[in-house]
C-alpha cells in the first residue's frame, strides 16, 4: 500500500509510515464494560471500526489485562449486528443525532489527518 501523506510504499503491517510518520490506519474505538453481576472478573468488549483500507469492524473480548479473543466482521455483518442490538433490546437505543454527528466529525477528522 502507499502512504496517503507522502505516497511512499508502506507495508500493511506498519501502523505509521516509516518515511513521514503519518498514521496508516484510521479507526474509531469504543470500550464496553462487562455486566458487574454476571462476570466473575473485570473485562469487557472493545469495538474498533476501521475507516480506511479494508473497512471492517473488529470485536475484542478483554479480560482484566489482555485480549482473550477477537473477531473481525465485514461491514454488512456489522450493520446486521447493530440492527439486532437495536431491535432486540428494549433498553438498548441507537445513538442520538448528536452522538452520530460526533462520530462523523471524529471520522472525518481522522481521515484528514491520516
Amino acid at each position: 500500500m502507499h502512504c496517503s501523506q507522502c505516497e511512499n510504499q508502506v507495508d500493511d503491517a506498519f501502523r505509521y509510515c516509516p518515511w513521514c510518520a503519518a498514521p496508516q490506519r484510521t479507526k474509531i474505538v469504543e470500550h464496553f464494560r462487562a455486566h458487574p453481576l454476571l462476570e466473575h472478573e473485570p473485562g469487557g468488549l472493545r469495538v474498533s471500526r476501521y475507516l480506511r483500507g479494508t473497512r471492517h469492524v473488529r470485536l475484542s473480548i478483554w479480560g482484566p489485562d489482555r485480549a482473550i479473543a477477537a473477531l473481525a466482521l465485514e461491514e454488512r455483518e456489522a450493520r446486521r449486528l447493530a440492527a439486532f442490538l437495536t431491535e432486540a433490546g428494549g433498553n438498548v437505543k441507537p445513538p442520538s443525532r448528536l452522538e452520530r454527528a460526533k462520530l462523523r466529525v471524529d471520522a472525518l477528522a481522522g481521515r484528514r489527518s491520516a
